[in-house]
């Protein structure tokens, strides 16, 4: 049985066309301009340890960056590309292993992202290699999924805010809202239908809109709107993108919608945004539910 697959220096792995030869690895990992297709029956979770790496799923397309880790739904196969220097290990973990998970300690994993300290990375890569050294990862995963629960710590307190009469139904309803949160993270590059959250979700366009405000307190046209206007900055901030460019980099349909929306959230004009570094003056940064599309 394989217990790794490593992409390094440029190499490429498709784990969906393993799935016939046995059960697939536990661990990952992607490294220097390696990529890694994942196999869409398993639970996977993705740690950058150094540099960057661009991750392509269902979801969307997202940068991952040092120190910052991502999660998805078992249909989500992401493909994760490393960059240059970037390093990148992650975990497949199948729908019994995450049971038992629940069974032993009380607690889940959900789709969604996040960042890590210094400190948590270490521990993070020393459970990831005992787990590997143990020559039986999927029974010594224990301590590290505890781990990765611990980094969601913050996530799983919305789980007590969804509807439902159980705690099961809840940790369902919840890991179908954070699906739709990273469905809106990973395209932020253009206006995202409540259609396809519901179509996403199983859950009807009312259902959502309504679960999605009371968990996150922020609707999902207006989380779509504020990612769309931190992509834009992100842009001025990072590229040489002309002002136009940038606009249309973040669903906008014309320069005045776009300039009108980025100075009610950031307080001056995209123009002064970039010749300012990106520093945003204090008290000037709006509401999100004042950004407009």
């Amino acid at each position: 049985m394989r217990q790794l697959s490593l992409a390094d220096r440029g190499q490429s792995l498709n784990l969906d066309k393993i799935v016939d030869d046995g059960p697939l690895p536990t661990c990952l990992g992607v490294a220097r301009l390696g990529s890694l297709q994942t196999a869409g029956t398993t639970f996977t979770v993705w740690m950058q340890l150094r540099g960057s790496a661009w991750v392509e799923s269902k979801e969307g397309k997202f940068r991952l960056r040092q120190r910052e880790w991502i999660a998805f739904e078992k249909e989500s196969k992401p493909m994760i590309q490393a960059g240059r220097d970037g390093l990148c290990i992650g975990l497949s973990l199948t729908p019994d292993a995450l049971r038992a998970l629940g069974e032993l300690a009380d607690c889940s994993l959900y789709a969604g992202r996040g960042s890590m300290s210094r400190s948590e990375v270490r521990v993070a890569l020393r459970l990831w290699r005992d787990a590997l050294a143990s020559g039986q990862p999927a029974q010594a995963l224990r301590p590290v999924l505890l781990h990765l629960a611990s980094l969601q710590r913050a996530l799983a307190n919305g789980v007590q805010r969804c509807p439902g009469r159980s705690r099961i139904r809840k940790r369902q309803v919840f890991g179908r809202m954070q699906r739709a949160r990273l469905y809106l993270e990973g395209n932020s590059h253009r206006v995202v239908r409540i259609g396809e959250l519901a179509e996403l979700t199983n859950f009807s366009s009312w259902y959502l809109s309504k679960t999605f405000q009371s968990l996150y307190e922020e609707s999902p046209q207006s989380l779509s709107a504020r990612l769309r206007l931190e992509r834009a900055a992100d842009l001025l901030r990072d590229t040489d993108m002309m002002i136009g460019e940038v606009a249309a980099a973040s669903g906008f349909d014309n320069c005045c919608s776009f300039a009108r929306a980025f100075r009610a959230r950031y307080g001056q004009s995209a123009s002064g945004f970039r010749e300012t570094g990106g520093i945003v003056p204090p008290k000037s940064a709006k509401s999100s539910v004042a950004s407009r599309k």
